[in-house]
């Protein structure tokens, strides 16, 4: 089992930055993969960000440039620092964990809500 505690969000004007942070514990050993997707109402979860616990990193069409995912040594902590952002950054964004290995296992977050107004 992996448990994840999502950090950060809020509001922001456009143009402005906001950071999150996703710590994972429990089973966070094997090869995995963290990340942020984002949903609003109506739509999909959509991808923001991944990385993996080799640090390829993997980012949508429309964040590329203007977001930065990293992740610590240790694995366990995610963070994705958002800037320049615009109203269509908006929405609920949840931390994903993971994790490979006989079968793919996916751990969410509870979500926080990231809002960009004009």
């Amino acid at each position: 089992q992996v448990q994840l505690v999502e950090s950060g969000g809020g509001s922001v004007q456009t143009g402005g930055s906001l950071s999150l942070t996703c710590i994972a514990s429990g089973d966070v050993f094997s090869p995995n993969a963290m990340g942020w997707y984002r949903q609003v109402p109506g739509k999909e979860r959509e991808l923001v960000a991944t990385i993996t616990s080799g640090y390829i990193t993997e980012y949508a069409e429309s964040v590329k440039g203007r977001f930065r995912i990293d992740r610590d040594s240790n694995r366990k902590t995610v963070w994705l620092q958002m800037n320049a952002m615009n109203p269509e950054d908006t929405g609920v964004y949840y931390c994903l964990f993971k994790k490979y290995g006989l079968r793919t296992q996916e751990y969410w977050g509870q979500g926080t809500q990231v809002t960009v107004f004009s």
